[in-house]
């Protein structure tokens, strides 16, 4: 089922399934979200909990214990339930079940919540521990924006640009998407630009770190923008699909990464993995902003 929220500004649909967001409407009536084409990339903008990305062989340990589970998590594959549904915020939430304790053997409750301000969508992630014992996890985002965002613009007339200089450092990974521990500098053009190329991905994701965290998909033909601002998260990634000429751009605040190439990570070793005692509660957000060129 689909949920609407909105404002004077932006028209926003999120489905329970995986509580995705399925658009984001500007008042004029354009839609920045991409919109999913089973051809090329059949999602929108799944969410990630409790691991980012992939697990080697699928499966991981819990105190030596082997256990199995999907790329990005669970969250993306389940039904939420709506908590708290108003005209300009919606909360959805999952609960840990015995069949969901097969593939994440840790009582928790997490929550998302989208709530508009203005031409911004921000988005809350809480994570309860509900257990007795510490719990390892990682969570972030995988959006995905329109690119061009107006009639007439092409995909390579867009560039990223980061809202401060910086040296970041492209994450290493092999052809399966694994680590490797070979971490490189990535320069960015005066420390802040990134132009779009869909040859860009032909080897996949780029993920950075040390990077700054606010990025802004923009053109100097166009005067419309989308911004995604994540603060709360250590790793950026950004994507399409590879070796394809796909309209859109994946902005991905991550919590951290996938496995190292070859091992079958123990989560309690993982230092990129957020550990959450008994009882506590974690949260994050980032933020979506959209110029509508008005």
């Amino acid at each position: 089922m689909e949920y609407v929220i909105k404002n004077q500004e932006l028209q926003v649909k999120i489905s329970d399934f995986g509580a995705e967001l399925c658009s984001i409407t500007g008042k004029d009536g354009t839609e920045y979200l991409w919109q999913g084409n089973p051809a090329v990339w059949k999602d929108r903008a799944p969410n990630i909990f409790p691991y980012v990305a992939r697990l080697t062989e699928g499966k991981y340990k819990i105190n030596g214990k082997i256990h199995e589970m999907k790329i990005h998590g669970i969250v993306k594959y389940e039904t939420l339930s709506p908590e708290i549904i108003k005209e300009d915020q919606i909360t959805f939430k999952l609960e840990s079940t015995e069949e969901l304790k097969k593939q994440y053997p840790f009582d928790f409750i997490y929550r998302i919540t989208y709530v508009l301000d203005g031409t911004s969508l921000k988005v809350v992630l809480s994570v309860e521990n509900t257990g007795k014992e510490r719990m390892y996890f990682g969570i972030g985002g995988h959006p995905g924006f329109c690119v061009p965002l107006e009639e007439g613009l092409a995909f390579e007339d867009y560039y990223l640009e980061f809202g401060k200089k910086a040296e970041p450092y492209r994450v290493g990974f092999t052809d399966a998407c694994f680590l490797t521990g070979c971490d490189s500098p990535y320069t960015l053009e005066e420390g802040r630009i990134l132009r779009l190329e869909h040859s860009l991905f032909d080897e996949d994701a780029i993920v950075l770190k040390h990077m700054d965290r606010k990025v802004t998909i923009k053109s100097k033909k166009g005067k419309k923008s989308v911004t995604v601002d994540c603060q709360d998260f250590p790793y950026l990634g950004i994507w399409h699909k590879p070796k394809t000429e796909a309209p859109y751009v994946c902005i991905e605040p991550w919590s951290s990464l996938p496995s190292r190439d070859g091992i079958v990570e123990e989560f309690s070793q993982q230092s990129d993995l957020i550990g959450l005692g008994a009882g506590k509660e974690y949260k994050a957000e980032w933020i979506v902003t959209v110029s509508q060129g008005v």
